[in-house]
């Protein structure tokens, strides 16, 4: 079986001491090189070629994002997992903006560091659990909100106009379903056109299945 080859990144010789006896724990991961500084994490990647960078963010010469951004501008098939003591959003942020793959606070190092190196060794990211909470919600808070931001909103009665048409309604039954006239009807149906800007059934009823007014049915 092919090792995962690693390139330890801290300016603390103890702290990578710690991690290498944790890696080298495993046997389908193997330390190739280490780095005390970030100029010197740059050129060991581009000399060793690891699978993946274990990088520290707070290096001497050239901290953990920017050697992030070099190496990988140099070498762009390596993947950076960011080992950090710092959880802040920006922190987070900062790493994945420069290319890093993954972030893992020091402090569940221990108990993380094994399944992260081999997850995104598979291609997958990875993040502490808290910090991979924390952005789920954030998000799902974004979605939410680019959806509110996007909709248009619609009259109670254009609203129901538009999921009649998308479940295949004619205007006559549309009528008889909503007690309204034909001349009605269709009043309600051309203001909802004018308002979604959207001038033919079958996009109206395309717009209805993504903004979960019906279903699709298969």
């Amino acid at each position: 079986m092919e090792k995962i080859k690693i390139l330890l990144c801290d300016d603390h010789a103890m702290v990578r001491a710690g991690l290498r006896l944790l890696l080298e724990t495993a046997a389908d991961i193997e330390v190739v090189g280490e780095a005390a500084d970030g100029h010197r994490a740059v050129r060991e990647a581009k000399r060793l070629l690891p699978d993946i960078v274990l990088m520290d963010l707070s290096m001497p010469l050239l901290n953990g994002i920017e050697a992030t951004r070099q190496l990988l501008k140099e070498f762009p098939l390596a993947k950076v997992l960011i080992l950090s003591a710092h959880n802040d959003d920006q922190y987070v942020q900062h790493a994945m903006k420069a290319g890093a793959v993954g972030y893992l606070v020091k402090e569940s190092a221990e108990s993380d560091l094994l399944r992260a190196v081999r997850e995104i060794a598979a291609g997958n990211a990875f993040f502490s659990p808290a910090i991979a909470r924390r952005m789920l919600g954030q998000s799902r808070e974004r979605f939410f909100n680019n959806l509110v931001k996007r909709a248009v909103a619609l009259t109670s009665r254009q609203a129901e106009v538009l999921q009649l048409i998308a479940e295949g309604y004619s205007t006559k039954q549309m009528g008889d379903v909503l007690s309204l006239s034909g001349k009605t009807v269709e009043k309600h149906r051309q203001g909802l056109m004018a308002r979604l800007n959207i001038h033919n059934v079958a996009t109206l009823t395309r717009y209805a299945v993504s903004h979960g007014v019906v279903e699709l049915k298969l």
